[in-house]
């Protein structure tokens, strides 16, 4: 007897996509409403190769979370480069030349996605967390209405996809 097709597979089934800017971000000592834009986590896995007489195999190699980036409004009140200034101080201290010990300057960051009714559909964590790099805009006499954009560029230990 011959496989039938089903008539669900045919018609149309419900399709909600996630959409780009339905996300909070935690981040401690920095306000969510803040977070203007970030990345979410990506993993690498490099190949090894393996040789053996006339042929190679191949496995997979140290697997390595990649950094991501992050952009911050930089209000007046409360200041976006004071947030970010107080989290580079635990990192270096440049009045003393302190650095910190990574039980200080290390945070744990959560991505939540929402859905169209405000759900989370999704959840990251990323753990161990800290600032490779901050960028806090440039000025331009020539422009008077663009905010002041501060740029993270944020180093973690791994992600974890809770749902």
């Amino acid at each position: 007897m011959a496989n039938l097709i089903d008539p669900t597979e045919l018609m149309h089934t419900n399709f909600e996509p996630k959409i780009q800017n339905r996300f909070i971000m935690y981040v401690d000592g920095i306000p969510s409403y803040l977070i203007r834009k970030a990345a979410r986590p990506s993993i690498k896995s490099p190949e090894v190769a393996i040789k053996h007489m006339n042929t190679t195999r191949y496995i997979k190699g140290r697997s390595e979370w990649e950094a991501i980036s992050m952009e911050l409004y930089d209000p007046i009140v409360p200041s976006g480069a004071q947030a970010v200034m107080e989290w580079v101080r635990l990192h270096h201290e440049s009045v003393t030349g302190r650095d910190g010990y990574a039980d200080m300057y290390k945070k744990d960051i959560t991505i939540n996605v929402l859905g169209p009714v405000g759900d989370k559909v999704e959840e990251w964590t990323l753990k161990g967390a800290f600032i490779t790099g901050a960028t806090f805009g440039d000025l331009n006499w020539d422009d008077d209405a663009t905010p002041m954009i501060i740029a993270l560029d944020i180093r973690f230990d791994h992600a974890i996809l809770q749902y």
